[in-house]
């Protein structure tokens, strides 16, 4: 039988406020264990909870950015569970009445737009941290109380790769905001997953699996395909997934292994919280802040296509971070040939940016070094081989590229009676190749022209070299 995955995605973001979700706690992440704290966010008896304002905006900029319809009227309910690392025995969050319902966003998988519902943004506070040590297991709760955004998926994820795909969009869109540094290895933008299957063409529902806390996209899509191997193979033998259940991502044995039955949302016994007034969003405020909503991933790619002529790839490529798009548009104020630029960029710049592990801020190598580079290409003083080359001296080194082909002596030789000498001792050394290109052979040409350039150390002008083999022959 085949079988049909039906995915839906739980993302939680840590917001990038200066202070916590509901008291003035910093929200610095590395601090020592239990330095950022208060009676507040620790749970002790006589304290009253007070909102975070640029917690409601940065919601209400993600929300709108999601297409998302906002509530007026919003309610911060308590959702109970016992846990060492919640102090106060709940949590602060949202059930009844959410920030913001209905949005969505779009993903591309091989070329073919698919548009993936939200069902909800809402706003919540962190749980501590648990430390396990030997026997001993630590609380810190430092991360207690800190903004949290929940964005729960509708479930229209049909695959890994869509989950993937829709988590990358997602993170790409959290930074184009600003609201979130989204950096998973620190936890602050993680997701829950959860997964069935069912009978293709069945409009039943199978029973969900939840997978918790995938920090990675690799934990994700690796965790989604041996999940949904292992309930594919429990079915074909005739089983069941009989009940709902939470299940952890083991990373080094790469298998997913249970935790503890599911809870429903009766067993958090939810009820609004009576130290908090519900919320009421003033229409003006969210206009104000669709107003300043910055350009986002797939209007900026647009415009890409547009005003410089980039292929949809180059363009995917480029505003897929918006520190890579900015880099792209610092160079092509510079160097207003925005093909060229694309193609330095999305070859040499990001494979040294892997290399060095490095964002593009980071790199030694600024936008007008970079137009600085090109335009020596351009006039011909240094050949693509050659710049190649200097570009990775400018990571290595941070110099300018006049600098370093100055020190190099790497200036490309166009002189021509310097090259035609050169030329003539490789058609003299080669006289078989010479005869070959004459029989019609073209691929002897470049052959030709390689050994001229590897005479000059790759310095010599191959254009001139081509002209000056083809007079010759």
């Amino acid at each position: 039988m085949e079988y049909e995955v039906v995915i839906g995605l739980e993302v939680h973001v840590e917001l990038k406020t200066e202070s916590k979700a509901f008291c003035s706690c910093p929200t610095t992440f590395g601090s020592e264990p239990n330095t950022n704290v208060c009676p507040g966010c620790l749970g002790l008896p006589g304290t009253l909870p007070a909102i975070n304002q640029k917690m409601v905006e940065y919601g209400l900029k993600t929300a709108l950015a999601l297409n998302c319809t906002i509530n007026p009227y919003c309610l911060f309910e308590r959702k109970h569970y016992f846990y060492p690392d919640l102090p106060k025995g709940y949590q602060i969050s949202q059930q009844t009445l959410p920030l913001a319902v209905n949005g969505y966003l779009s993903v591309y998988i091989e070329g073919r737009e698919k548009k993936i519902g939200i069902n909800r943004v809402h706003m919540e506070e962190d749980a501590g941290k648990l430390l396990h040590v030997g026997e001993y297991t630590l609380v810190d709760c430092n991360r207690a109380g800190v903004p949290l955004l929940e964005i729960v998926s509708e479930p229209h994820i049909n695959s890994s790769q869509e989950a993937r795909a829709y988590m990358e969009k997602l993170r790409t869109i959290l930074l184009y905001l600003g609201v979130s540094d989204c950096k998973m290895e620190e936890g602050s933008l993680r997701c829950d997953v959860n997964i069935s299957l069912r009978p293709k063409g069945s409009e039943a529902s199978g029973t969900r699996i939840e997978i918790k806390n995938l920090n990675s996209f690799r934990s994700l899509q690796k965790a989604l395909e041996y999940e949904i191997e292992r309930q594919r193979a429990i079915l074909e033998r005739g089983g069941a997934i009989e009940e709902r259940a939470t299940m952890a991502w083991d990373e080094e044995r790469e298998i997913t292994y249970p935790m503890r039955t599911k809870e429903e949302s009766l067993d958090y016994r939810y009820f609004p919280d009576p130290d908090l007034l519900p919320l009421v969003i003033d229409p003006q405020w969210i206009e104000e802040i669709k107003r300043e909503l910055p350009e986002l991933p797939d209007a900026r790619c647009q415009r890409f296509q547009e005003q410089y002529g980039l292929p949809p790839y180059d363009a995917g490529v480029l505003t897929s971070s918006k520190e890579l798009a900015d880099y792209y548009e610092g160079v092509v104020s510079l160097y207003p040939e925005p093909k060229t630029v694309s193609n330095w960029i999305m070859s040499e710049f990001l494979r040294l940016l892997n290399a060095y592990n490095l964002e593009p801020h980071e790199a030694p190598v600024s936008p007008q070094k970079m137009a600085d580079l090109l335009h020596l290409l351009k006039k011909e003083i240094i050949s693509t081989k050659i710049a190649k080359q200097v570009i990775e001296e400018m990571f290595a080194t941070g110099k300018g590229p006049e600098d370093i082909v100055r020190e190099k002596g790497w200036v490309q030789i166009s002189d021509v009676e310097a090259l035609e000498a050169i030329v003539e001792e490789v058609l003299a050394a080669h006289p078989k190749v010479v005869e070959d290109y004459r029989k019609g052979k073209e691929k002897a040409l470049a052959f030709l022209v390689g050994q001229v350039m590897k005479a000059t150390q790759g310095k010599a002008n191959p254009n001139l070299v081509n002209r000056l083999l083809k007079e010759k022959l």
